[in-house]
């Protein structure tokens, strides 16, 4: 029987290993981390992450062939195949701070599979690294090995949030890259027999190591770069009176372009873009290719600017001052249907908001209290590291509530800015809203999810991006000096 082991119960590592276990019944997967609380949640009834579907997913496997444990090393060294599905953050220090991968957390896996391994193992990475990564890790196992063999594979995760489970039983593909050897070769075909399990063969693509670890970052670029590039056309939209939605929606009809992604917002956010694209421009700085790397920088420009575009926007349309004013932000993850806060662009909106002194009022049917608290302090960065490397975080913010209601947030606010696309959001009852709302009363669309029409006939002002502007909006500033 095949034993399965994955470093790491994260958004990757706990989803990819409990869909294994489900769909590979005499495949025994262990989930390992050094965090009991976490491991612990994973052993309860309320699941560390949320994703639709997981929970019956891991209650109809959990105690039978999927387990999840503290006792690293006794799994790893029971193992056959070692998933590495831990943190890869952006440096914050030293070399490539700011852009570069932090790799401390793979490294010290590396060597720990070493030290505690007594038998051949296939060592996967799963977690999303820089091109060359494999080969580093090479090196530790190799030079450490004490006669056993250890083959790396490159596996990466294509996983959306929100649509994690549903990804993993349709994949439109699983990678596999490995050495260009018969030991290479043969690790390949083991990982893929599992895949076969449920993946139609033709949808498992096999590539050598160099290109699997590049194309999780050139999957991620591309996807950001569409992203970017509507919402560059919706300042344009606004500017000219133009309609995104129409504009996007004539653009995907091609074929060659396709429908997908094409959605204005406030901007992109998730644990892999910005990271991914930094990393990708990072690897070409020091590849010596400064034109591709200053390509792809502008792709995550452009979403920084799109964020403080829309700040500048709320600001200015509030008679250019919104101290001492209640503004309520509805979502706070950064997409529905996941409760990950990793880069969502309500932490810039926010701090944004409450760099010119407004007062937060904040809902998100997902994220806790102590989350956005979190969120709202910490240093850029700072929170792709493990929790217990996390600086603690202060117990409030004076001018920040969080609520568990969408119309106590909005009660006596002066705007509404909406940053998630929860569902909820488009069934509100929004003549309710504006009755108990201070006039006038604004509403900021960041995600397109408002009945512009019927929202401005009920008496808003309405922003709603990439839209043709209210009349209110039209002389003032895109960009506030």
């Amino acid at each position: 029987m095949v034993k399965i082991c994955c470093i790491g119960a994260g958004y990757v590592g706990g989803p990819t290993m409990a869909v294994i276990a489900f769909k590979c019944s005499k495949v025994v997967v262990t989930v390992v981390d050094i965090s009991s609380q976490r491991i612990n949640a994973w052993n309860s009834d309320h699941l560390p992450i949320y994703e639709p579907g997981l929970d019956d997913v891991v209650k109809q496997c959990r105690g039978k062939n999927l387990f999840f444990s503290t006792e690293v090393e006794k799994h790893v060294s029971e193992a056959d195949i070692v998933f590495v599905s831990v943190n890869t953050p952006t440096k914050t220090h030293g070399l490539g701070a700011g852009k570069a991968a932090d790799l401390t957390y793979w490294e010290s896996a590396a060597r720990m599979i070493a030290d505690v391994s007594k038998s051949d193992k296939i060592v996967v990475e799963k977690s999303t690294v820089p091109v060359k990564t494999a080969e580093a890790i090479e090196r530790i196992l190799t030079h450490n090995n004490k006669g056993i063999n250890f083959t790396i594979l490159s596996n990466p995760e294509f996983l959306a949030e929100g649509t994690a489970i549903e990804d993993l039983f349709y994949p439109d593909r699983v990678l596999i890259g490995g050495r260009e050897t018969p030991q290479g070769q043969k690790a390949i075909e083991t990982l893929k027999e599992v895949y076969a399990n449920w993946v139609p063969v033709e949808k498992i693509l096999c590539t050598n190591l160099w290109s699997a670890e590049l194309s999780k970052l050139a999957a991620n670029a591309f996807l950001a770069q569409r992203i970017s590039s509507v919402n560059a056309m919706s300042a344009l939209c606004e500017a000219t009176g133009a309609d995104v939605a129409q504009v996007s929606h004539s653009i995907g009809t091609d074929s060659r372009i396709g429908p997908k992604f094409l959605n204005s917002s406030v901007g992109f956010g998730g644990s892999c873009f910005q990271k991914d694209i930094l990393n990708l421009v990072y690897i070409c700085e020091c590849n010596g290719l400064p034109e591709v790397a200053n390509y792809w920088k502008q792709v995550v420009k452009v979403n920084d600017y799109q964020k403080a575009r829309f700040v500048n926007r709320v600001v200015s349309s509030m008679f250019n001052t919104i101290s001492a004013k209640k503004i309520a932000v509805l979502g706070f993850a950064f997409k529905k249907d996941t409760g990950d806060t990793r880069e969502t662009p309500a932490i810039d909106v926010c701090k944004g908001l409450l760099g010119d002194k407004a007062k937060l009022s904040i809902y998100d049917p997902q994220v806790t209290e102590d989350q956005i608290t979190k969120d709202l302090s910490m240093r850029k960065f700072d929170k792709d590291h493990p929790a217990h490397l996390q600086p603690a975080s202060p117990t409030s913010i004076k001018q920040v509530s969080v609520v568990w209601d969408a119309y106590e947030a909005v009660k006596d606010a002066h705007g509404v800015c909406i940053m998630t696309e929860w569902d909820e959001f488009k069934k509100l009852d929004y003549q309710k809203v504006f009755d108990s709302m201070q006039k006038p009363a604004f509403i900021f669309d960041g995600r397109n999810v408002v009945d512009v029409k019927k929202a401005r006939e009920i008496g808003f002002i309405v922003y709603s991006i990439g839209k043709p502007l209210d009349p209110w909006l039209k002389d003032m500033p895109a960009v506030v000096a």
